[in-house]
């Protein structure tokens, strides 16, 4: 019920006057073959490699995987009392709307950044990558990505991926993980239990008054 109402909630607001870019304004550039087994929780691309933290008791782990072939190179398993989450930025979420900064040093909280969308609270932010200023946030159980200003917890964009993968089998569970290429111009985007990872390259933002 949270899930559907939080989704309402992006719907309606993305008629009102903030920034709304369509899935027709990104271009899927490429496709790479993903273990549909892995819980994905947070990814980090860096060159032709992917580090990948997976979630659920007894199965979390984090992942060394060859991008081309999708193939695990290394794994490290968490004990099964733990439940794997991100991997890597020093902003944090933990489901509500708050973003936590962190300490690069000491890895202390810095300072909390509440997330607004029209004046709203929103919640259940999940995955993040900071991109070029800002942060993008999966928002779970949907497929909308939020272009967050990380000063004040604003929402600048609302991205629809609805359309990124339409013959999605039924064994693929929410969008959840976002890595920036290493030279900064595409997204790697993938899901829970999915099969696959896009390519994609975002187009500039639109406005709508």
């Amino acid at each position: 019920m949270l899930a559907a109402l939080l989704v309402s909630l992006v719907l309606s607001a993305c008629g009102s006057g903030e920034r709304h870019q369509s899935a027709a304004s990104y271009e899927v550039t490429g496709r790479f073959p993903h273990d549909p087994t892995a819980y994905t929780q947070g990814l980090v691309w860096a060159d032709s490699i992917l580090f990948e933290s997976t979630g659920q008791y007894g199965h979390s782990e984090l992942r060394r995987v060859d991008l081309r072939s999708g193939r695990v190179l290394a794994s490290r398993p968490l004990t099964a009392d733990r439940f794997g989450e991100g991997l890597a930025l020093l902003i944090m979420s933990d489901g509500s709307d708050s973003l936590r900064i962190l300490s690069p040093a000491t890895f202390q909280v810095q300072r909390v950044v509440h997330v607004r969308y029209n004046g709203a609270p929103l919640y259940q932010l999940n995955e993040l990558e900071y991109v070029n200023g800002e942060v993008l946030a999966n928002v779970y159980q949907s497929n909308w990505v939020m272009r967050i200003d990380p000063a004040t917890g604003t929402v600048r964009e609302a991205i629809d991926f609805a359309d990124l993968y339409p013959e999605r089998p039924s064994s693929a569970e929410v969008m959840n993980g976002i890595a920036l290429a290493p030279d900064g111009s595409q997204l790697l985007l993938t899901g829970k239990l999915w099969p696959v990872l896009f390519q994609v390259r975002l187009g500039a933002p639109q406005s709508h008054h």
